[in-house]
């Protein structure tokens, strides 16, 4: 299914692949506002890939000198320090040991990381929003589904003069029982589709996947909103990953593990 302003795919690299499409096309360097859902879960959460897209996406970026899609999808969620056999405060903890010395890495963390504020800034003594949002609903029956979503756009520090930010994009994120199963939903003002959109997609898939784990659900969507899709790159540059990707073509969709 897509539209102009909508797009829905099962695979999270052809549904990118497809927003970059549109935003590249000829007379267009942007989408306003765009919409990209992604539904091909399997029973662990797992999304699809083409590993020809990602392989030919994570070229360009490293010749680029940006960030590979992993490192933009860990500021979302740090897939390697979730144990999903162990209790999320191990993730929890482990994260706020590495916090600083991940903003010191980059200079592109000096003002925060995603992940860092969906576990802080909540009310005093709940800090933890994710922690909150997951604790309070699995407390009882009845619970609002409201509950379920972090904030991540803070006004008192935000709202700046600057011509150029940088971060935050991401607005906030909800998570929604539907349907016996979860859905995440995902809110920027804008994106980079070239090169932060893969890593943004990727980064919150895995986030919802933690969540429905924390929730005893399966994750059956993400959706993505964004007020501004940018194609950031000459259009030059991308023949290569719309050519992977034209139509399907590439090579045989895997899940990731």
């Amino acid at each position: 299914m897509s539209s102009e302003h909508y797009l829905e795919e099962p695979n999270l690299s052809r549904a990118w692949a497809s927003a970059l499409r549109l935003a590249s096309a000829r007379g267009q360097s942007e989408v306003a506002p765009l919409v990209v859902a992604v539904t091909g879960f399997d029973s662990a959460g797992h999304f699809e890939e083409d590993p020809k897209i990602r392989a030919s996406l994570d070229a360009l970026l490293a010749a680029e000198g940006k960030q590979s899609v992993d490192t933009v999808a860990n500021t979302l969620f740090p897939a390697s320090l979730w144990n999903p056999r162990a209790p999320r405060q191990f993730l929890f903890d482990r994260y706020a040991r590495i916090a600083r010395r991940l903003r010191k890495a980059s200079r592109k963390n000096s003002r925060g990381m995603y992940f860092e504020r969906m576990i802080s800034g909540g009310p005093e003594g709940h800090e933890n929003q994710l922690e909150f949002a997951i604790s309070t609903f699995k407390a009882r029956e009845g619970v609002r589904r409201s509950v379920l979503q972090v904030g991540v756009f803070d006004p008192g520090r935000d709202h700046s003069a600057a011509a150029q930010l940088g971060f935050p994009c991401l607005q906030h994120v909800t998570f929604a029982r539907s349907a016996g199963s979860l859905q995440v939903n995902a809110f920027y003002a804008t994106q980079y589709l070239v090169e932060r959109a893969y890593g943004n997609y990727v980064g919150l898939c895995r986030l919802g996947r933690f969540v429905a784990h924390e929730l005893g659900l399966p994750l059956s969507r993400f959706t993505c909103f964004t007020g501004v899709a940018e194609c950031d790159m000459p259009k030059a540059r991308l023949h290569d990953i719309l050519e992977s990707s034209a139509d399907g073509v590439g090579a045989p969709a895997c899940k990731e593990q």
